[in-house]
């Protein structure tokens, strides 16, 4: 059996009690990665949300030895509808070029602060 390499939070950051990445052969699974600037604060705006998502998933890639190339599949979290326009554009431009990874999107009630409007989790093959 392959051995299992947890990714835990930076030091400095406050999480929850969960590995950020675990691989596990060539899967890298990521949990979700919300909004959060370097200073552990959610900013008020989406876009600036996503754009810290992205610089937040991109330090995980980063650290297992992959890029946003390895991702196979993503789901993104949302708590407003209205967002999805603007996701996908700006998603676009982050996770592109085509191909892109698989994704689900779906609209949640809430999520875990009440401050947070998006948080995306997935997978990357690193055997590619």
């Amino acid at each position: 059996m392959a051995p299992i390499k947890h990714f835990p939070p930076p030091a400095g950051i406050k999480a929850p009690p969960l590995s950020f990445a675990t691989r596990v052969g060539d899967l890298l699974f990521v949990s979700g990665i919300p909004g959060f600037d370097d200073k552990g604060a959610l900013p008020e705006s989406f876009e600036a949300q996503f754009g810290f998502v992205v610089k937040n998933w991109k330090r995980v890639l980063d650290e297992a030895g992959a890029t946003f190339a390895d991702l196979v599949k993503v789901n993104v979290l949302l708590t407003r509808a209205s967002d999805v326009a603007t996701m996908n554009a700006l998603y676009a431009g982050a996770f592109g070029p085509p191909p892109y990874p698989a994704r689900t999107t779906c609209v949640v009630q809430a999520l875990p602060d009440p401050k947070m409007l998006i948080e995306i989790e997935g997978v990357a093959s690193l055997g590619r």
